[in-house]
């Protein structure tokens, strides 16, 4: 356990030593500061106070009416916020402003650049052990193979969970700075399956992240197994990309057909079971989508530790 421990500080320490990474965490960081400084000037944000928040509603939706008159694609956007604002009205609730927390929630949207970053690190971790040929500086220690691919794949995970944490705590700074902060936690009305729906934005946030955490390491697992078995971190991190950005379009593409519902990328949005949803696929359900996941997860990793801890190094 402890030389565990001890390779897989040693493979975090090799991942964060490399420039391309401070690089990444740099990227993500202007990324969202510039988000901030967008959604501060262009956004018109209300304070709703007990005093005023029903004429401010009622004064909005009236602007917002006269706005889809005049212009006609304005008509769907403003149509759902007048639907909001005439919940809040309808059931005598008073909004909160619009704060940190709801900033971060709105972010999710980055964990797709968290899961670009991720592949990277996933598709070069190994393979660039070959391409540098220190792998057999590496496999000559009196260490199993099997104890250095795990090293290796914790390592990929702790990043993708550090580089996950950095976009929630900096998406809240940066949101408290510019828009303050509105509470403990919050509660707003979304538009969910069933129609509108009053739900915490704590709720929102931990699973909106937690969904797409799921995503991020379905695709972080392919791309350490391409790693493994082909020792090229292009070929790892070039398919992996193509896939996660093309998995909904394949899917959508065979969705008429009876198998399509086994593919991968059917069943790593999670969020299309939440609150009663329908799921993409007519048969499929929540148990079967994890099952699926599960079985996908397993091959990955199998299919890893079988090439890594059988192959020959000695013309590396």
């Amino acid at each position: 356990m402890g030389n565990l421990f001890k390779l897989t500080y040693n493979e975090i320490f090799k991942i964060y030593i490399q420039k391309s990474t401070w690089a990444m965490y740099i990227l993500l960081a202007i990324l969202l500061i510039g988000l901030g400084i967008l959604s501060n000037t262009m956004g018109d944000y209300t304070d709703y106070t007990e005093e005023n928040w029903r004429t401010e509603l009622q004064a909005e939706n009236e602007k917002l009416t006269e706005e889809m008159e005049q212009d006609e694609f304005m008509q769907g956007y403003n149509s759902s916020v007048i639907a909001k604002n005439n919940y809040y009205l309808e059931n005598d609730i008073q909004p909160v402003g619009y704060g940190a927390w709801q900033f971060v929630m709105e972010n999710q949207l980055f964990l797709s650049i968290v899961s670009l970053f991720t592949i990277v690190v996933a598709g070069g971790i190994i393979a660039n052990e070959f391409r540098w040929g220190t792998i057999k500086l590496l496999l000559i220690r009196p260490i199993s193979r099997s104890k250095i691919l795990l090293s290796k794949f914790i390592a990929v995970l702790l990043f993708a969970l550090v580089t996950l944490v950095f976009v929630i705590v900096l998406s809240f700074i940066i949101g408290a700075l510019f828009f303050g902060i509105e509470g403990l936690n919050p509660s707003i009305v979304i538009e969910g399956a069933n129609g509108l729906e009053y739900v915490s934005v704590l709720g929102q946030v931990a699973s909106g992240y937690g969904f797409k955490l799921i995503n991020l390491v379905m695709m972080a697992t392919f791309a350490f197994m391409i790693s493994s078995i082909f020792r090229n971190s292009a070929l790892a991190i070039g398919l992996a990309v193509f896939l996660m950005m093309a998995g909904s379009s394949i899917v959508s593409f065979f969705a008429d057909k009876e198998w399509a519902k086994y593919i991968l990328f059917a069943n790593t949005d999670l969020s299309q079971y939440a609150n009663g949803a329908e799921p993409w696929i007519e048969g499929m359900s929540l148990s079967f989508s994890v099952t699926m996941l599960i079985i996908y997860f397993i091959v990955f990793v199998v299919a890893a530790w079988s090439v890594f801890t059988k192959r020959d190094v000695a013309g590396n």
